[in-house]
């Protein structure tokens, strides 16, 4: 018998308390529902709900019943100690109790403590449970590959070498790297080993250039093998050589400028490879169109994580935590969430999509932007009718002129929808109109206005 407890008992999601063993059943319930809230908790019998201290007749054979009926009615199994205990002067029955293998049934049933009441689970809360509880097992990353397809004899120490020391890590040998790296379970090889080391090229990019805004005409294809680190780097350089660069000087030197920022399409690319679903046959995809730049991994957005939350930063739900860690460890990723902040910052017109259990980026190319700025663009992404008349002015510039004839007060975003442009295409044009001295901008104490002002180019009558 344990020693007197003197502090007040009260009832928590953790604590229940019980008047007598006629309440046997309903107090392994409340057991099954803290097992499956907290993982533990305690149940006192002889103690009413309010506190107060009734006590009851126990004996030891009041406690191997007590552990038999436990034993026999709840799964799995829990070896819970049981014991009596003295509060107030009285005897009372106190059990503590813990596991880890949620979920916990109770009379073929199972429970969820909200407060200190015990609620019944939903089929939906119950299957949520189980594919939280398998989720580590479940991995893709953290599953042995087979010994067949792969021993530590098809991994390449040289690309295990150098991983090692770019993450600053003490080398000596293979085995014990791939230890270091939590690559190896039970002495078999990791499939996230595998991404990385492998001396076979274990995985396929595929790339292409399309010759419009549709991928109804390709004109250039390739497809990459090699390791995860290798293809992250084929990607980058497959962009660069199909997109337009620009140039500034930095002093005495030219620095290129690519037309889509190099940060945000890199850490894209990272994130297609990162957290892409290697339980999927496809591949990733990157596709260049003449409007924009897309990068597609199979996968949606995991573990519940919405657009909105992700667009926000500053959260994570990891499909593939070892390969995220791996990443970390070579200071290609962060373990903060700041992946998508620095896509945004980057490159703030960035559109993001899930179609078929794709999850895709698509990056606006400036260059597109420009040409239909300059032009009209047809459908086969021809530029034509480059200037209208004796105004100089394009057919663009002419019904924007029209716009805001008619339209004093309208908005770029107004402007955008009745043009049939992006808000950064109307800016392109808003911004050379006003340089041209055709277009001003006037701001009022409360609101402001569209004005034209050259006569003679965009015309405060008929344009």
């Amino acid at each position: 018998m344990s020693s007197e407890r003197s502090e007040p008992m009260r009832e928590s999601e953790s604590v229940e308390l019980k008047k007598s063993l006629a309440e046997l059943k309903q107090g392994l319930i409340s057991m099954v529902a803290i097992l499956n809230k907290h993982g533990g908790g305690e149940l006192w019998f002889g103690v009413a709900p309010n506190g107060n201290v009734v006590g009851l007749d126990a004996n030891e054979k009041t406690l191997r019943d007590v552990s038999q009926t436990i034993g026999s009615h709840i799964e799995p199994r829990i070896y819970p100690h049981i014991e009596l205990a003295q509060l107030g002067g009285k005897s009372c029955l106190h059990i503590t109790f813990s596991g880890q293998e949620m979920p916990y049934f109770a009379y073929g049933r199972t429970y969820m403590r909200v407060a200190d009441e015990d609620r019944q689970l939903t089929a939906r809360e119950l299957e949520n449970i189980i594919l939280h509880k398998h989720k580590e097992a479940m991995r893709w990353d953290n599953e042995p590959c087979d010994a067949e397809a792969l021993s530590l004899d098809g991994l390449d120490t040289a690309k295990i070498r150098r991983f090692v020391e770019r993450a600053g890590l003490t080398w000596d040998t293979a085995e014990n790297a791939l230890d270091k790296l939590e690559l190896r379970k039970s002495g078999k090889l990791l499939n996230a080993a595998k991404l990385f080391f492998a001396t076979e090229q274990p995985l396929q990019l595929r790339c292409a250039v399309f010759a419009t805004t549709s991928s109804s005409t390709i004109i250039d294809r390739h497809d990459f093998d090699g390791d995860i680190l290798e293809l992250i780097e084929e990607a980058q350089k497959y962009i660069l050589k199909n997109i337009h660069i620009g140039m500034r000087l930095e002093g005495l030197y030219r620095v290129d400028v690519p037309e889509i920022s190099m940060a945000a399409l890199r850490e894209a690319i990272i994130n297609a490879f990162c957290h892409r679903d290697y339980r999927d046959p496809d591949y990733i995809h990157v596709a260049i169109f003449k409007n924009r730049v897309e990068i597609r991994n199979p996968g949606g957005l995991y573990d519940g994580l919405t657009m909105e939350e992700m667009r926000q930063g500053n959260v994570s739900r990891r499909r593939n935590p070892l390969i995220a860690d791996l990443f970390r460890r070579i200071q290609m990723v962060e373990g903060w969430g700041r992946g998508m902040p620095l896509i945004l910052e980057n490159a703030p017109s960035v559109q993001f999509r899930q179609i078929a259990g794709l999850f895709i980026a698509s990056f606006e190319r400036p260059s597109f932007v420009e040409d239909i700025a300059q032009g009209e663009v047809d459908t086969k992404g021809k530029t034509v009718g480059k200037t209208v008349g004796k105004t100089g002015l394009t057919d663009r510039e002419k019904k924007l002129c029209d716009l805001v004839r008619q339209h004093p007060t309208i908005t770029q975003p107004e402007m955008a929808d009745q043009l049939g442009l992006t808000e950064r295409g109307v800016r392109y044009l808003t911004d050379k109109l006003q340089k041209q001295g055709v277009l001003t901008r006037l701001i009022g104490r409360k609101s402001g206005h569209w004005e034209i002002i050259d006569t003679e180019k965009g015309g405060r009558g008929e344009v």
